[in-house]
């Protein structure tokens, strides 16, 4: 089954504390976290980690909880047994500075402790312990909110679960202290019996929900989607939307949307990080900390810091040290291997995603050959769709050809198998193809920019050597994309499992071939980024040499990097990050978190 509970909840795997405050939160936010393994930061993130970085730095070991008012162990390695006022300061309520003779509160920082009874686990920031009595301390980067308690519910219920942590292991604990940095204001969160039946609650249905394959709902239109680091992996409104929208699909398939519909950008529309290219042939790629290294014998070519880089791309003979590979699986960028002829043939990428969820779902409508059909649809429309827009906008081809590719496409929905998609796809390019030179207006015209029609295995013309070209990088694309979601790249629904083929990349790449790659090369010859020098050329085919690959892969990565308005949701971002938005969709229509996948057309 794909919906409801999956396998029996395993009694050994604890909750940690911390997704317990997520679950409170958010329970989407819970399931991508600690189901999926999903994770990605932000400012505030960031902030959180520097304040954490001292109460972090060194676990220390609770002492033993000592009825007669006295500490077994010491204070932590460094000795502080005093505040600072960083939030150390924990003499509060019962827990009070001793009298004159007394031992003072020992402090311990990074605190480890479990419950199998409870099913809890967590790393306690701060214990303060006086005899049998401990205090936990959490610190918060932000400052105290303007609500009656002074802080919100999965603050106390994380607290309250530190609390139950304690008590389990032989400490008396009846309130705990919330840090805030931002303010430096200490808040006193008394552990009174409905926050303590509010978390035992939460535990319960946070271990249900973590056994679950279904993901829960989005919540709607809420303030907390702003502030949340995993809101573009969520997609909280698209979600929504497209839930609206597949309700309000007739029967034409004619979309019109909703009143009131309109989804926030909750995500930046151009990425930091960006693809590192290099195809420095007998390069090394090497690295200093986090900044990778690119050499060719003693002489350094380049570098780039490693949270500025998305994806590392090998283009032929180029080696990559052992070091590098690991620090770069750690830090789940993907490593991309072209050929020398930019041939795109494989991957390296680390241990991400820990579910089998997203790809059960996707061999499970392998399977299903009316929903593949149904995609394919979607897949195809959408591309010749594409293609036409493209050529009515950039080229002189005659009103005739137009009418005819939108005969073609009216007469998708009615296919009834993948053979007559085919068909109709293949009328479609060959329309697209016979007038493509129309858009072409190379600033070198001469004979070698003559295009007739698409050829490949090799190209034989300049211009199909670019659209070959562009291809394989968009493959690239897809196939990253894929991944980062967990799907498996190799298994499509439209184009057929072969061995080496990347099927499922090249159903998702379908309507930006022309959005994305025909666009660049039209680009690349009118403005003559691209130039005919730029070829190497014999009797049996034509490919770009290096001068020619750098500024198809400039042409390129500029059309990934222009703005676009998405056509369904209708916010600006740019087209690598649409198609990161299309495979997210795509691994939520595979396992019914959206009712429909609404591949991009233009208009």
């Amino acid at each position: 089954m794909l919906d409801g509970l999956g396998p029996e909840p395993d009694d050994d795997a604890l909750l940690p504390v911390r997704m317990l405050n997520e679950f409170a939160y958010c329970p989407r936010l819970f399931y991508l976290m600690h189901v999926e393994g999903r994770w990605a930061d932000n400012v505030y993130t960031v902030e959180g980690k520097v304040v954490h970085r001292r109460v972090d730095a060194l676990d220390h070991i609770l002492p033993s909880a000592d009825r007669n008012g006295q500490a077994s162990a010491a204070g932590g390695p460094d000795g502080d047994t005093h505040g600072s006022g960083n939030g150390d300061e924990t003499q509060t309520r019962d827990n009070k500075a001793p009298d004159d003779g007394d031992a003072p509160p020992t402090i311990s920082r990074s605190v480890p402790l479990d419950s199998p009874t409870l099913g809890i686990s967590a790393k306690l920031d701060l214990v303060s312990t006086a005899g049998d009595e401990a205090v936990p301390v959490e610190t918060k980067r932000g400052r105290v909110p303007q609500t009656p308690e002074r802080c919100y519910e999965p603050e106390r219920v994380q607290l309250m679960a530190q609390g139950l942590l304690l008590r389990e292991h032989g400490y008396r604990c009846d309130h705990g202290v919330l840090y805030f940095a931002g303010s430096r204001t200490r808040v006193d969160v008394p552990f009174t019996p409905e926050l303590e039946i509010r978390t035992r609650e939460l535990i319960r249905q946070a271990r249900e929900a973590s056994n679950r394959r279904d993901m829960p709902p989005p919540l709607e239109d809420s303030p907390k989607c702003f502030g949340c680091s995993l809101n573009g992996i969520c997609l909280p409104d698209e979600t929504l939307i497209l839930k609206t929208l597949s309700e309000a699909v007739d029967e034409d398939a004619v979309i019109a949307r909703p009143t009131g519909a309109e989804p926030r950008r909750l995500y930046p529309v151009r990425d930091d990080a960006l693809p590192f290219y290099v195809q420095e042939q007998g390069a090394t790629i090497g690295k200093t900390r986090e900044v990778l290294i690119v050499r060719k014998g003693s002489q350094e070519i380049g570098r780039a810091r490693l949270k500025d880089v998305s994806q590392v791309v090998i283009c032929g003979n180029v080696s990559i040290s052992a070091q590098t590979v690991q620090l770069l699986c750690q830090a789940d960028v993907p490593i991309v291997h072209l050929s020398s002829g930019h041939w795109f043939y494989g991957i390296t990428h680390g241990i991400t995603l820990r579910n089998a969820y997203d790809r059960a779902a996707q061999f499970a409508t392998a399977g299903d050959r009316q929903r593949c059909l149904e995609f394919a649809k979607d897949l195809v429309a959408a591309k010749g769709a594409n293609q036409r827009t493209l050529l009515r906008r950039n080229g002189q081809a005659p009103a005739g050809a137009l009418e005819d590719m939108t005969d073609l496409i009216a007469r998708i929905p009615q296919a009834t198998a993948a053979d007559q998609l085919l068909g109709l796809e293949g009328s479609l390019a060959a329309i697209y193809f016979r007038h493509f030179s129309s858009m072409l207006r190379p600033k070198d015209f001469d004979a070698e920019w003559d295009f007739a029609r698409r050829n490949r295995r090799p190209p034989r013309d300049p211009v199909n050597a670019m659209l070959s070209f562009g291809y394989a990088l968009l493959a690239k694309e897809a196939t990253v994309a894929l991944l980062a979601e967990g799907l498996d790249p190799w298994w499509g629904l439209y184009h057929q499992p072969r061995h080496g083929r990347p099927s499922l990349a090249l159903d998702l790449m379908e309507p930006f071939r022309a959005l994305v790659v025909d666009s660049a090369v039209v680009t690349a010859v009118n403005t003559g980024m691209v130039r005919s020098r730029d070829f190497t050329r014999s009797a049996n085919g034509c490919m770009l040499n290096a001068t020619g690959r750098k500024a198809m892969i400039r042409a390129y990565e500029a059309r990934l990097d222009q703005l676009v308005t998405h056509p369904v949701f209708e916010y600006r971002c740019a087209w690598r990050a649409v198609i990161r938005v299309q495979a997210r969709l795509l691994a939520r229509w595979l396992r019914g978190d959206v009712p429909r996948y609404e591949s991009v057309v233009t208009r």
